[in-house]
């Protein structure tokens, strides 16, 4: 069987837009003063205050020592604080400072230019079908084989 030309390929154009993606998103996150990955600490944490950081593991599919250096990180630049949980003095769990709530509009607004731009040109029906395959291509991904 002949093989595709790399660059051909669906995944390979994947990995184009992703790159494409998170330039754009970090450069844009430089400016609210945000690294890239960190707003997705903060997404989770403005969804649920008080998370453990083996619940960010897991949220956020990335290793232990990743989220580790992130919040050692965002402790450091005052967005976050850990403390030890109520009930098991050896769990910390992660809350956000005022400095962190306070960046959820403008992260907010990243993502929505970044939205515009990524559907700049697409119908409606388009902008829903793109949504509903990339949901998809997603779940073939990460389902077990």
């Amino acid at each position: 069987m002949e093989h595709k030309y790399v660059p051909e390929t669906i995944g390979f154009l994947l990995g184009k837009v992703c790159r494409a993606n998170r330039a754009f998103v970090s450069e844009a996150l430089t400016e609210v003063g945000l690294y890239a990955g960190q707003e997705m600490f903060l997404h989770h944490l403005w969804e649920q205050e008080g998370l453990t950081q083996s619940q960010l593991v897991e949220n956020l599919c990335v290793q232990p020592a990743t989220v580790s250096k992130m919040l050692d990180r965002m402790e450091k630049g005052g967005l976050v604080i850990r403390r030890p949980d109520v009930e098991d003095s050896r769990v910390s769990r992660v809350f956000l400072t005022e400095e962190g709530r306070k960046l959820q509009n403008a992260v907010g607004r990243v993502w929505e230019q970044q939205e515009q731009r990524i559907t700049a040109g697409l119908s409606m029906e388009e902008r829903v079908l793109l949504r509903r395959l990339l949901l998809h291509v997603l779940e073939n991904l990460t389902k077990d084989t």
